[in-house]
């Protein structure tokens, strides 16, 4: 029950706990940004604010003992809560309580339920939650911590003496965001910092608050409303001059839709500078603003040119119009998505396109149609295939909603991508993934999920990229019939036929609860994606030679069967070309190729949608392998598989001479 008043002497300083545990990335932290905001604005805002003492904020995953024992002077804790770390922070706050009844425990973020009678109720260590923005709700419980009138605080929920819920309406946003003052520049940061020189710190950053757009599986418009609110400028342009100058190599922009604005250019541009004196950022990741091609593209274009991207993201979702109208995405045209492909791919600018398997409406044919548009459209370095997620404040989240489109939830640990096995997780996050739905039962569910693993693995790791391209080309095959040549039914052939099982088996797996990665203690004792997993144990096996033969025989069998009066020669030497250039360990000697077709021009401009004459006669080519070289299978797990996998990373270069 939360206590009508937490009573303490005036004149005793009140210790303030801070929790906003994030996921470690390549042994980078995040600064707690959100408790950072929080802090920034209550230095400023709060009355008595000198009655307080911040704690280090507790930012990364570490055992609940240590956390509980960090926080256990505290008078007060928030908690900024995630999915990734929702129920490790209550357990802490469990545990905290246990020793400590009277801290009072507070918890905001998006894994906090907008309908939360359910969750106080089931969370007895959770005395208060706060919906929405958070810099004046955090504000107001300080002031009241003394007095506990909670009743004059907006915007959040709890179970009262007498057990009753009680919510209150929401404050209004804060249209004016010069009244948040920048944490980096405001020194929050500092003691943190200070606490541990040898961390690497990543920077999590806004420059805008609010999203337009309602799409029903994202709880972002819910959080922070439709209305899109900026910084000002001259503040962002110091904060970036604050990452530079603390040698932050990364920033993340949580804008929902970073392009929005004219100016965001302009900020492209300053941080650009700042990288070329200073060497600081590195890189700048963004989510790129809805419909708006020419804006999209000069930032990505700037960013690139600055070599501040690492790829740009083109969240698609669906290609399907049905789909798109009840996720509420229809507005979100998909003729912008192809232009700004068309656009980055003239420009050798990778890319990269998010697609999510499991939406309301979507069926089998409509998926893998889509896969294959999406391809056609020159997208070959990479589909981000992700599975439904449901969280609690998004439309989705409602269980009329689901009942509505038949969702069929499974609930499953969360697995970081490439996450270590040694890290053996205290608590286990986990989250709800949809498995089937009316229009994709499960059956479907599987092979859809199959078929992308397959695409993964063939198309986007570039297993058969050469063939398919040269095949597509000349003959207009379409790209889903290429692939389904191999992930629609058990071929009578060992090789392919154990990928076909492996991944419908896997997909099943999930279904019942399974991990979405495969797990490794040869390969790196890693988690890793499906396809990863499949390349790695290709080559490791010695099965790669076979996958060759058995794929020839397959495409073969296709042409034949379709009527496809495609020369032996030419499908033989795409696959030989494809083979030779898959990056490869104790490889350490150029290799000289003679084809007697022009392949690999042919193919080189065929990812770019051009299609040059096809021709006939000896064409030599020499494979570069001694620019780059893996003495061992872990350098080559590593640096080819794992960090090749965004970039498609995984041919040699190639030329070809007289």
């Amino acid at each position: 029950m939360l206590k009508s008043n937490h009573c303490l002497k005036k004149n005793r300083e009140i210790k303030v706990g801070l929790i906003q545990i994030n996921n470690s990335f390549s042994n980078q932290n995040y600064l707690p940004y959100s408790l950072g905001c929080l802090q920034t604005f209550a230095g400023k805002n709060v009355k008595n604010i000198d009655q307080f003492e911040f704690l280090l904020p507790i930012y990364s995953r570490i055992s609940v003992k240590d956390a509980v024992s960090a926080i256990k002077d505290a008078d007060i804790v928030f908690f900024s809560a995630y999915v990734w770390n929702i129920k490790i922070s209550l357990e802490i706050s469990k545990q905290i309580k246990q020793i400590k009844p009277d801290v009072l425990t507070v918890f905001g973020g998006p894994q906090v339920p907008d309908r939360s009678e359910i969750f106080l109720r089931e969370q007895a260590s959770v005395d208060i939650v706060c919906h929405g923005e958070g810099e004046k709700v955090f504000s107001a419980i300080l002031e009241q911590y003394l007095t506990g009138k909670w009743d004059i605080v907006p915007s959040i929920s709890y179970i009262n003496d007498e057990d009753r819920f009680i919510q209150h309406q929401r404050g209004p946003r804060i249209p004016d965001l010069s009244e948040v003052p920048s944490p980096f520049l405001s020194q929050t940061f500092d003691p943190l910092m200070d606490a541990y020189p040898h961390e690497k710190w990543i920077v999590m950053w806004e420059t805008n608050r609010g999203c337009p757009f309602k799409c029903t599986f994202c709880d972002w418009g819910s959080a922070i409303a439709a209305k899109v609110y900026k910084f000002n400028s001259e503040r962002l342009f110091r904060d970036i001059d604050w990452f530079s100058e603390n040698k932050i190599e990364f920033v993340f922009c949580c804008d929902a839709n970073f392009g929005i604005f004219p100016r965001d250019l302009e900020i492209v541009q300053y941080m650009a500078k700042n990288k070329a004196k200073y060497g600081y950022p590195q890189a700048f990741s963004v989510q790129n603003t809805k419909n708006s091609t020419e804006k999209s593209y000069e930032i990505q274009k700037a960013l690139a040119d600055a070599g501040l991207n690492k790829g740009v993201t083109l969240s698609l979702q669906s290609t399907d119009d049905r789909v798109l109208e009840h996720i509420k995405r229809s507005n979100i045209k998909s003729s912008v998505y192809r232009e700004l492909q068309q656009k980055f791919t003239a420009e050798n600018i990778e890319t990269y396109t998010d697609i999510i398997l499991g939406l309301p409406e979507e069926t089998y044919e409509s998926f893998v149609e889509g896969v294959s548009s999406v391809i056609e459209n020159g997208q070959h370095n990479r589909i981000q295939f992700a599975n439904l997620a449901i969280l609690p404040n998004a439309e989705m989240g409602d269980p009329e909603y689901q009942k509505k489109y038949g969702f069929i939830i499974q609930e499953t640990d969360i697995i970081n991508l490439h996450g270590s096995l040694e890290n053996t997780e205290e608590i286990m996050e986990s989250q709800h993934l949809v498995v089937g739905t009316h229009t994709m039962p499960k059956r479907d569910w599987v092979r859809a999920r199959a078929f992308s693993w397959m695409t993964g693995l063939l198309h986007f790791n570039k297993l058969l990229q050469t063939p398919f391209i040269v095949l597509h080309t000349l003959y207009q095959i379409p790209f889903r019939e290429l692939l389904e040549i191999f992930a629609n039914k058990k071929l009578d052939l060992p090789i392919l036929s154990e990928l076909y099982e492996f991944f419908t088996t896997k997909a099943l797996d999930i279904q019942h609860g399974g991990a979405e990665y495969c797990r490794s203690k040869e390969w790196l004792n890693i988690w890793w994606p499906i396809d990863e997993y499949i390349f790695i144990k290709l080559c490791v096996e010695g099965k790669f030679n076979s996958f060759y033969e058995e794929s020839q025989c397959v495409i073969q069998g296709y042409l034949n069967e379709k009527k496809i009066n495609c020369p032996s020669k030419l499908l033989q030497d795409a696959i030989t070309l494809n083979k030779n250039l898959i990056k490869f360990p104790f490889q350490n000697r150029n290799l000289d190729l003679k084809l007697g077709y022009n392949i690999w021009e042919f193919y080189k401009n065929g990812l770019k949608g051009i299609q040059i004459p096809l021709k006939e006669g000896n064409f030599c080519y020499q494979i570069d392998r001694e620019s780059a070289i893996w003495n061992s299978w872990e350098d080559w797990y590593r640096e080819v598989v794992w960090y090749g996998n965004k970039k498609g990373d995984y041919l040699y270069e190639c030329k070809g001479y007289e």
